[in-house]
Parts: C-alpha cells; sequence; structure tokens
C-alpha cells in the first residue's frame, strides 16, 4: 500500500498523507473528530483503490495522527484548508470526498470552498452543525468560560477535548437552518442505532442540500462507525456505484 508521506508548507504544520495515483476521480477520505487515516474505513478504501487501480489520497489534519502541529490550536476551518492544500497540491483533475462523522461537515465546506474540484460527496454518519445540536447548554457554556472541555471518550482511552477556538469556529460554520448551495451528486449512509450522530441529521442534511442527485441509505442496526465487515462492503459498494454513474455520465 501507499506509504505515509508529508507534505511541507509555509507558517502552516507538515501534513501526513497517503497518496495512490490512479484514474479519477481521486478519492478522499475524511476522518472523523480526533481520528486520523489509521482507521478501517480509510484502510478498507485505499485497499479497494489500489485493487482497482484508481487514485484514492488519505491524510492526517493538523494535530492529529502523524501530521505536526497543536491539536488544541486548530479550527473546523483549519481542517477544512489542510484538505483543500493537499487536493490543490497532489490531485489533478475532480475528486470524490468521502467523510466520516466530523469528516461529512468538512466534505461540505470543500465542496462550498472549491466546488469546480468536487465532483462527488459520500458521508457516512455526516456530522454537519454538531457544535450545535452535539452539546448540552451547560457544555457550550463550559467550553465558553473555561476555554476546553473534556469529556470521556467512547473510542479511546484520552478523553475527547472540545476547545473554544474549535467550537468558535464550528459554530460560524453551520449549515442546515438554510439551503445548502452543493450541487453534486451525494450519498449518505447512516446507522439507526447512531449514539453519537442522530440520523434524522442526515435526512436533513439530503432536505437542504440544493442538489437533486441525493441519497440517503439508512442501516437499521448500524452504530456511528459503521465498521463491521458488512458496513464496510456497504460503503465500497456505494463507491463503486457512484464512480461508475460518474464515469458513464
Amino acid at each position: 500500500m501507499a506509504e505515509i508521506q508529508f507534505h511541507d508548507r509555509v507558517d502552516k504544520p507538515r501534513l501526513a498523507y497517503r497518496h495512490h495515483q490512479g484514474r479519477g476521480p481521486t478519492l478522499v477520505f475524511l476522518p472523523g473528530y480526533m481520528s486520523d487515516m489509521s482507521g478501517s474505513k480509510a484502510e478498507a478504501i485505499i485497499a479497494y483503490a489500489e485493487a482497482e487501480g484508481r487514485g484514492c489520497l488519505l491524510l492526517d489534519y493538523a494535530g492529529c495522527g502523524e501530521s505536526g502541529g497543536d491539536f488544541e490550536a486548530q479550527r473546523l476551518t483549519d481542517w477544512r484548508d489542510d484538505v483543500l492544500d493537499l487536493v490543490n497540491a497532489l490531485v489533478l483533475g475532480p475528486v470524490v470526498l468521502v467523510g466520516s462523522s466530523m469528516g461529512g461537515w468538512l466534505m461540505l465546506l470543500c465542496a462550498l470552498a472549491a466546488p469546480e474540484r468536487v465532483a462527488a460527496l459520500v458521508g457516512i454518519a455526516a456530522a454537519p452543525d454538531f457544535t450545535d445540536w452535539g452539546f448540552t447548554q451547560a457544555e457550550k457554556l463550559a467550553i465558553l468560560r473555561d476555554g476546553r472541555l473534556e469529556q470521556p471518550s467512547d473510542y479511546a482511552d484520552t478523553p475527547t477535548i472540545t476547545t473554544r477556538r474549535f467550537f468558535e469556529s464550528g459554530e460560524a460554520s453551520r449549515m442546515l437552518g438554510t439551503t445548502i448551495a452543493i450541487d453534486c451528486p451525494v450519498r449518505l449512509i447512516h446507522g439507526q442505532n447512531d449514539r453519537d450522530v442522530p440520523w434524522e441529521y442526515s435526512v436533513r442534511l439530503a432536505r437542504q442540500l440544493r442538489s437533486a442527485d441525493v441519497h440517503v441509505m439508512l442501516v437499521k442496526d448500524g452504530d456511528h462507525r459503521l465498521s463491521r465487515i458488512a458496513d464496510i462492503a456497504r460503503m465500497l459498494a456505494q463507491l463503486e456505484w457512484l464512480l461508475d454513474s460518474l464515469e458513464e455520465g
């Protein structure tokens, strides 16, 4: 598989990535909050791309995984810019952004910022606007008052940290309250047993997107991660179907 490499930037943290060159559009996987490119969905996507001769780009946001930078110094929009910096530096032609959880919010922000580069979007338990609905009022006040909030994590031994810097950037980037000016094909997959991101947010997102080519797939027994063998197979089947339709179109 493609080895980890690093992209140096002026006055910004260097970014770790794995890039397999192949026919386009290039698949770009965007991990969730406090996650990185070593997860099972990312590994499955790049393995699929290599087997099928398709282009694929995995990355770690600044402050995450193998990338440089301080996690607590990052904003949501900084991570959007990380994605766009790597796409512009490494990828020729269009991309399909595959966003997991918070990565699903980032894929939307990237598509709004650079619509000419984005051929399609695939959200897996996409979580746009989670700074709004993902915290209680008391937690929001604690973030603003104390500058950071630590919460136990269901997925790691270390706590989940939310900073005022990130929270304020998220609040300024909310989009579910209005029409989202994205016109490319969008596929949304969501588990109905997701205890972190209610599946209703994928339905709401589908309604708010301007694109007429939006499909929502609900997995009745699926959890937030959607990383079981059957879930991975379902994701790859959706990707293959979408890529085939883009080539035919």
